[in-house]
């Protein structure tokens, strides 16, 4: 086993082989000068973005920064993501963690801003 957490992941490998397929095609439709197999291969990279996201977010991924050693292996699945990962971009498109303090209140439908004292120089 590795010293160190090299975030190996389901939802990072499975990511990059869609991806790898993905430039491949690419590469054929500029060689080829084949725009239908340029636009895609741009499609299944995009596919690739979107297919990686959606298993970090089921628990596939790996949060920011180091995991416990016990999380290293890559098949272990993340317990928390559903909370959302704290500075995960991820995350916080699909509107996960995010925390109370980060929210505005809402009363009645309306949003309320929070009031700022006034200065005497207004």
């Amino acid at each position: 086993m590795s010293l160190y957490d090299e975030g190996h992941t389901v939802a990072g490998w499975t990511g990059f082989g869609i991806a790898a397929l993905g430039s491949g095609v690419v590469g054929f439709g500029v060689c080829t000068v084949s725009v239908p197999a340029v636009v895609g291969g741009l499609a299944i990279v995009g596919v690739s973005v979107l297919v990686t996201w959606v298993l970090h977010l089921s628990g596939w991924g790996k949060p920011p920064g180091v995991r416990p050693r016990e999380q290293w292996g890559m098949r272990v699945r993340d317990t928390r993501a559903r909370e959302g990962h704290a500075g995960c971009v991820g995350c916080r498109l699909a509107g996960r963690g995010r925390t109370a303090a980060s929210a505005v209140p809402v009363v009645s439908g309306e949003v309320r801003a929070e009031a700022a004292p006034l200065s005497s120089a207004d």
